[in-house]
Order: C-alpha cells, then sequence, then structure tokens
C-alpha cells in the first residue's frame, strides 16, 4: 500500500473487536433473536413430512365410521351361538346375502334369530347382528345351513364406530413433528390439509474472490465453494428452508446490494468467508455499515468467540434479522452452525432440541489445546483393550473431509492445555452409531491399500483407514488398536523390510512391492540430467531448492533422511519442517510450486506429471494382530492380498504384486 507521500505503508490485518467466551456469545445473540416466533402455513399432507403442527387436529368424522367386521366370517345374533362347541355346535340358516366390504346389505335386510349372513372384513354390519363369527369355527351344512363350532359374546369381531377416534377428538397435538406414522394418521381420517409451522427462510451466501462454483475449473488459490452445499444441506436437516444464493467476490458494494435483498427476503441470513486481501474483513465492515443504515438493528452482537475451531464467528441483528458471519474453511463453518445458527432454526422450526449422543473413549494419543478457547477436536472411533479409542483426526479447521470421515468430537473446555494419552473423555457423536468399522487400517498411507480397502467396503465391509505412519501402526497395534496395520520400514542393517519391527502378536496379512524415488517438475532445470535421488539432492542444496519431508514415524521419512546422509546433505534444508502425511500431498506440493523435490511413489508421479528419479524399490506390507485374524473383514483382506485378482488389480496400479 503506498501512502500520500509515495511511502510504502505497512498493511494492517484488522483484529476481532471482542473475543468473548461462548457462554457470552450464546446468552447476546440468543437474546437478540428472542423476537423472533415461528410463522405458519397450510400445507398438503403430501408435503407434510417433517414438518411440525402449528396447532391440534381433530378428526372430522368417526373412525371407524360405521360398525366393521374385523374378520371373514357371517354376521350373526351373538345370542344364537351361546353354548356351540365343536362336540356340541350351533345351527344357523344361511340367508343368501354376501356382505363385501365397500358395500352394504340391501335395506330391507335384517338378520334374524336362527340365521347368518356372509360378512367379509371390513364390511358394514347388517341390521340385527352383534358379533361375527369367523370362518375357520363354522362347516358348511348339506342343507345349506351353516355350523357354529364355537360361540362369540357380543361385540365379538366387530369395531364399532367411533371407538377408534371420535368425531372432534383431538388425533395429533400442536407442535408434534410429523413422521410418516402420523402423516397417515391424517389421511385416515380425511385431513387432507394441516397448518404446520413455516421453515425459516435461511439465505446462505459464499464470499471471496477464490471461490468457485462446483464445476468450474480452477486456478492455483482458488478454491470449490463446499460451504454453500454442507449449510444448505445442514439447515435442511434442522428444520429450515435454504435459499442458496451463489458467491459474491471481494466487493464492498455487491455484498451490500445483495445483503441487503436477503435480509429482506430471508428469516436468517448466513455469510460464509470472505476476507479482503490483507484489508481487515470485509463481511464484517458491510454487515456493520448495514445496521447502522436500518433501523431495528442491534448491529454487530459478537466479533470473535474463544472456540477452536470457529473463532472468527461474527454474530449480528440487521433490521430484525439475525445476520451470522460464519469462518471460510469449512470445519470451522459446520461447527459454528451446529452451535449457534442450527438451535434458532430448530426453535422457529418447532423441532426439539437435538439429540446428541455422548460415549465413552480414551485417547490414545497426546491432543494439545489452547488454554483460553473451548477447544473441539475430531476423532475416530477404534477399538481397543479398554473399549473405545479416539484417535484425533489432526485435520485443521481447512479440512474439506475430516467432518465426512470423523465418527464424534472432543469438546476440551477452555482451561485445559492438553489431554493426555490415555486419559478417558467423552465424545460426541455426530452419527446415529458408535459401531466401529468392521475393518480398521492404521499406519502407512499407500494408494494401493486404500484399493483393496475398496474393494472390501464393496463387499459389504465397514472400513476405516487411519494415517499415523508405519511405526504409529505398528504402536497402534501393539495397545490392541485397530485390526491391520501398512508398513514399509527398512532395516538398515539387514537390507530386509517390515520383519524386525513386528511386535509380539502382531503378523503378516501379505504385501506387495512399490518404488519410491524423488519427484521434481519436469521443465526445473536445475535437476537436468542428474545421476541418480543422491544427485538431485545434492543439486537442490547447492541451488537453494525447497523441499518438501514426511512426517516422523513414516517410513518414506526413514527414506528421507537416509538420502540425505548418502548425499552428504548436513546443513537443514528450506522446507524440511514442512511434513506432508501421504504420498498425494508431497506430489502436489511440487506440481504447485510450493516444493521443488520430495519423495513419492512413481505411480504418482507418472499420475501428476513429474520427473520422477528412482530411489528404491520396497517392500509394502499389510500386517494384523493375531487376534484379529479371524474377524470377517480382516480375513477377506487377507484372501484378497493373496488372490490372483487382487495381484492383477495391484499390477493395474503401478505395483509389484508377485514379491
Amino acid at each position: 500500500m503506498v501512502g500520500p507521500s509515495g511511502a510504502r505503508e505497512p498493511v494492517r490485518q484488522e483484529q476481532f473487536l471482542d473475543v468473548v467466551d461462548e457462554s457470552v456469545a450464546h446468552a447476546r445473540f440468543d437474546g437478540a433473536c428472542a423476537h423472533l416466533v415461528a410463522g405458519t402455513e397450510r400445507v398438503a399432507i403430501d408435503r407434510a413430512l417433517g414438518r411440525c403442527l402449528a396447532s391440534d387436529v381433530r378428526s372430522p368424522v368417526d373412525v371407524p365410521g360405521f360398525d366393521r367386521s374385523n374378520v371373514d366370517g357371517f354376521a350373526v345374533r351373538a345370542a344364537d351361538t351361546f353354548g356351540a362347541e365343536e362336540l356340541s355346535p350351533v345351527r344357523l340358516a344361511l340367508d343368501g346375502v354376501r356382505i363385501a366390504a365397500g358395500r352394504i346389505a340391501p335395506a330391507e335386510y335384517e338378520v334374524l334369530t336362527g340365521h347368518a349372513a356372509l360378512i367379509a372384513t371390513g364390511a358394514a354390519l347388517p341390521r340385527g347382528a352383534d358379533a361375527v363369527v369367523m370362518i375357520e369355527h363354522t362347516t358348511p351344512a348339506d342343507d345349506g345351513a351353516i355350523v357354529i363350532e364355537r360361540g362369540v359374546v357380543p361385540g365379538g369381531h366387530i369395531a364399532f364406530a367411533g371407538t377408534d377416534l371420535g368425531r372432534g377428538e383431538i388425533v395429533l397435538r400442536g407442535g408434534v413433528c410429523l413422521t410418516s406414522r402420523e402423516t397417515g394418521l391424517l389421511a385416515a381420517v380425511g385431513v387432507a390439509d394441516v397448518d404446520v409451522l413455516r421453515r425459516p427462510r435461511v439465505a446462505i451466501l459464499s464470499t471471496g474472490d477464490e471461490v468457485r462454483a462446483p464445476g468450474e475449473s480452477l486456478r492455483i488459490g482458488d478454491v470449490y465453494d463446499s460451504n454453500q452445499r454442507i449449510l444448505a444441506d445442514a439447515v435442511t436437516e434442522s428444520g429450515g428452508a435454504p435459499l442458496e444464493s451463489g458467491i459474491v467476490p471481494d466487493d464492498a458494494e455487491q455484498l451490500a446490494a445483495r445483503l441487503s435483498q436477503l435480509i429482506a427476503d430471508a428469516d436468517i441470513v448466513l455469510l460464509s468467508g470472505g476476507t479482503s486481501k490483507g484489508a481487515g474483513d470485509l463481511n464484517y465492515h458491510v454487515v456493520e455499515d448495514l445496521a447502522k443504515e436500518l433501523p431495528d438493528s442491534p448491529g454487530i452482537l459478537v466479533h470473535g468467540v474463544a472456540l477452536k475451531p470457529g473463532k472468527p464467528i461474527c454474530l449480528a441483528v440487521v433490521a430484525a434479522t439475525p445476520v451470522v458471519i460464519l469462518p471460510g474453511f469449512p470445519t470451522s463453518a459446520v461447527f459454528t452452525f451446529h452451535e449457534f445458527v442450527a438451535p434458532l432454526i430448530r426453535r422457529l422450526a418447532g423441532r426439539p432440541e437435538a439429540e446428541t449422543t455422548m460415549i465413552d473413549a480414551v485417547v490414545p494419543l497426546r491432543i494439545p489445546s489452547v488454554v483460553g478457547r473451548t477447544h473441539y477436536t475430531l476423532v475416530d472411533l477404534v477399538q481397543g483393550p479398554h473399549g473405545l479409542a479416539a484417535y484425533p483426526l489432526g485435520a485443521g479447521s481447512g479440512s474439506v473431509s475430516a467432518f465426512s470421515r470423523a465418527d464424534g468430537f472432543v469438546r476440551i473446555p477452555h482451561h485445559e492445555e492438553y489431554v493426555k494419552a490415555g486419559e478417558r473423555v467423552r465424545v460426541r457423536l455426530l452419527g446415529d452409531s458408535a459401531r466401529p468399522a468392521d475393518l480398521v487400517a492404521i499406519g502407512s498411507h499407500c494408494v494401493g491399500l486404500d484399493h483393496l480397502l475398496g474393494v472390501v467396503a464393496a463387499d459389504g465391509y465397514r472400513t476405516k483407514s487411519i494415517a499415523l505412519g508405519s511405526r504409529g501402526g505398528l504402536r497402534a497395534l501393539e495397545r490392541g488398536e485397530g485390526d491391520v496395520a501398512g508398513v514399509h520400514l527398512l532395516d538398515e542393517e539387514s537390507g530386509i523390510y517390515n520383519a524386525a519391527f513386528l511386535p509380539e502378536g502382531v503378523v503378516t496379512l501379505g504385501g506387495y512391492g512399490r518404488l519410491q524415488g524423488v519427484v521434481v517438475r519436469r521443465d526445473d532445470s536445475r535437476f537436468e540430467g542428474a545421476a541418480d535421488a543422491a544427485d538431485v539432492v545434492r543439486r537442490a542444496a547447492e541451488s537453494g531448492a525447497r523441499m518438501v519431508n514426511r512426517n516422523q514415524g513414516s517410513g518414506t521419512r526413514v527414506l528421507i533422511d537416509a538420502l540425505l546422509r548418502a548425499a552428504e546433505v548436513t546443513t537443514p534444508q528450506d522446507g524440511r519442517y514442512t511434513q506432508a502425511k501421504s504420498h498425494h500431498a508431497v506430489a502436489a506440493a511440487v506440481v504447485q510450486g510450493r516444493a521443488d523435490w520430495g519423495v513419492t511413489l512413481d505411480v504418482l508421479a507418472e499420475a501428476n506429471g513429474l520427473a520422477f528419479v528412482p530411489l528404491r524399490e520396497e517392500r509394502y506390507d499389510v500386517v494384523a494382530r493375531e487376534e484379529c485374524l479371524g474377524r470377517p473383514g480382516v480375513s477377506r483382506l487377507g484372501t484378497l492380498l493373496r488372490s490372483d485378482a487382487g495381484r492383477a488389480a495391484l499390477r493395474d496400479l503401478g505395483f509389484v504384486a508377485d514379491v
């Protein structure tokens, strides 16, 4: 930024006005929204599923509307059957009238003493009759009479008019949320339209120059708008009506115009993202300015809450309409939506508070937190020796996949610095069940194992993969957590992979060979004609090229450390602390120019158009706890690893499947 004198002024990023505790944020926002009440509308019952009744519904008819037979049999006077038994039956004259469902007996017809009439289930009882004998308890006589072998009492096998529901009786109370059971009941009493609470209209507007709609092409720096999709569907799940309002760039005038219209059209407005380039939070300023212009505007209530993730959330009311600026990162946006917005939508829609299932689990790994901020950590649930173990996903608030992969989350209070390994915690489930997957793979990531797990899943097994690196996977199996692990650890003394590192009680299911190597961009002249991987590393050190490292505990990290020693590179390399957690992430870093070299698989180098310099052929084994070998999912994976079809699939992916 250049000032009036021509001198470059420092760029200042505005900070949050008032970061408050979540309880304070709730109190301010809930209080400012207390004026909002649910509206009502009348809808046809074919559109009423999931809606909440605005008032009591009374039956306009008797149910049943007539005295009805509940069985196939014979309409009789009960007194004529008294004393009838199989050895001492009663004979009744059978009239020629046949009464079917939906038909009634002739007006002049009456069941007389000593007579009976054939009647179907659901048919209206004729005059004179007060019971029905089941057809199974009768025998036809040769002379046309009917022989009754079991007597009935008055009212036997009959549903009298109004005995289920009487005309004017309340059939459903106001506030009931309609499921298929209730809509069926409404149809049964002839109700075609009902008064329901109107679903609150929730406008969702994504903001940011870098945001693109799904299906559009991306440039480096662009992101797809996942927030609008997940928020719209979360609004629907909460009982609201989402108004998907598209994307607005970081332009104050455009944003103000769109926001003004949405405030007029919607009951709640959600903004997502939209921090302009170095100038502070654009959305905040636009909302603040609109609040000053429009009447009945409490304005900004909270700008910053002591949460992680979700600190940047902004809560406001403009022209009596709640306006919430959610963080741009997906995980932050989802957490803060469910924390602050979903309860308001549910209240206006008449929905009960969301039911949350809490379970106990043990944390196998230390989870760091930040004192002063309530910390929500997404976790995977794995069966362990002491019940369920909650593995932190380790994904930041920018992760687009973490929320969909997680089983639940742990809430760490603002006064705690960390949760220590082995501590028991409460996990709030994100789904309906805490049942662990049928097959849990913990360890080193590989696209080959990903494929095999997909095949197992296609066979009907629930699979889960947690990338902890080879050593992390083996430690998990040793603790009794998870079923299998992918490992590729080289014993430098023997030159043999994996065998020396397996804990007691862990055996090999099978494996395959793969080729690791150094990748660089094809047009990077610094590495042209490199003799081998060590030569690439030496050239990188000499030219100041940036590396992308792998996470500690991974087999690839062992190869990288050995490669640096072999190349006699002892000075710290630029990028050594950038630790990618997967082979895909290494390839992406080099392709995008965030790094100049890294170590990954040949199959990914080819897929990403990178130059590949072989480093080492290695053995990737899938190992399992012995006690898990009999589990169906583990058995299926082992069979697949050894099968012709499994090996052929691995070869098609570029792996060596005959080792």
